[in-house]
């Protein structure tokens, strides 16, 4: 008898809302290396056992409940960290084959959970700021960002079964 496949282990802040960890999704801890000068605040090492490649790096900020997403991208994985606020993150699995389709996951990345989301081509995915005035993330994506790769839908598409509202859990 063969042993099931190890399921991936998250840190507090995620959440599957409907079927298993969508499959490549991973979320990190990073660390925080605090002295009297400052905080370095790490992201990623081309030692790190989840680095692929390096194809540019750019942070972005969201205000206070906008939303940014739905995208996906052919090829690019995406590795998310939040800098500066909260915000919630939200993927939903539609590939064509995949064992985790019609999965959704909800990530929280901020201060309080301090850690790399990693989003694999194709997964459809977003972000919702939840600090004012804003939250910045920083995206050390494994391609160069090409509109003519990636997809886009509104995000209260119907196509995606996910309410932004707050959800007091």
């Amino acid at each position: 008898m063969s042993a099931a496949p190890d399921k991936p282990k998250f840190p507090d802040g995620v959440r599957v809302l409907v079927g298993p960890p969508i499959e490549g999704v991973k979320v990190i801890p990073l660390r925080r290396i605090p002295d009297e000068r400052g905080t370095i605040f790490h992201i990623m090492s081309s030692k790190d056992p989840h680095f692929e490649r390096f194809g540019e790096i750019y942070c972005s900020t969201v205000y206070k409940d906008v939303i940014k997403g739905w995208h996906k991208h052919r090829e690019m994985t995406l590795n998310y960290a939040c800098l500066h606020g909260r915000v919630k993150c939200v993927l939903f699995d539609d590939r064509p084959g995949s064992p985790t389709k019609g999965s959704l996951m909800e990530v929280y990345l901020g201060p309080d959970n301090y850690s790399l989301m990693v989003v694999p081509p194709d997964v459809w995915n977003g972000f919702k700021g939840m600090t004012d005035p804003f939250a910045m993330v920083a995206n050390c994506c494994t391609h160069a960002h090409d509109p003519s790769r990636s997809e886009r839908l509104d995000p209260h598409s119907t196509t995606i079964p996910y309410d932004w509202a707050r959800k007091d859990h």
